[in-house]
């Protein structure tokens, strides 16, 4: 059985709640190889104090790993929010096959910065359930300027 992107893209929002819940930017993303969820993880850059744990990094790190392969050519990145430069670019290095991402970032997402950046085979899909990924964001950020 084949699922929709907005299957899994639900369960990256899961992952962005659990950010929001430990006062992470909330960002979640899972990486998908043959229908099946190989990593799921969400933004760690607070509780790391490292700016290179976004969601999307620890989901390269960890997918590669359960590969035993650098390059995640056939395998799709869900993420909630799209990606920045940093990690478009990491994309580019594993040749991630498809990057499906929810709300699009318009002062740091990749397309307004650098939008060559993704691997010239990387197929990608923007808006998956949008409005549920950007309002999570909004709020997020809503409880910073209080």
């Amino acid at each position: 059985m084949e699922f929709a992107d907005e299957y899994f893209m639900r369960i990256a929002l899961a992952e962005a709640k659990a950010a929001f819940s430990k006062d992470e930017v909330p960002v979640g993303a899972l990486i998908v190889y043959k229908n099946k969820i190989i990593a799921k993880t969400h933004n760690l850059t607070e509780q790391l104090t490292d700016f290179t744990a976004h969601a999307e990094m620890q989901a390269f790190t960890s997918a590669t790993d359960f590969l035993s392969n650098k390059y995640l050519n056939e395998c799709v990145l869900y993420v909630t929010l799209e990606p920045c430069v940093m990690c478009a670019g990491a994309s580019f290095w594993t040749r991630i096959g498809k990057i499906v991402y929810g709300a699009s970032d318009d002062r740091r997402g990749f397309s307004r910065l650098a939008e060559n950046i993704l691997h010239p085979s990387t197929e990608v899909v923007s808006g998956v359930l949008a409005d549920e990924c950007s309002f999570l964001m909004k709020a997020f950020f809503q409880t910073k300027r209080n």
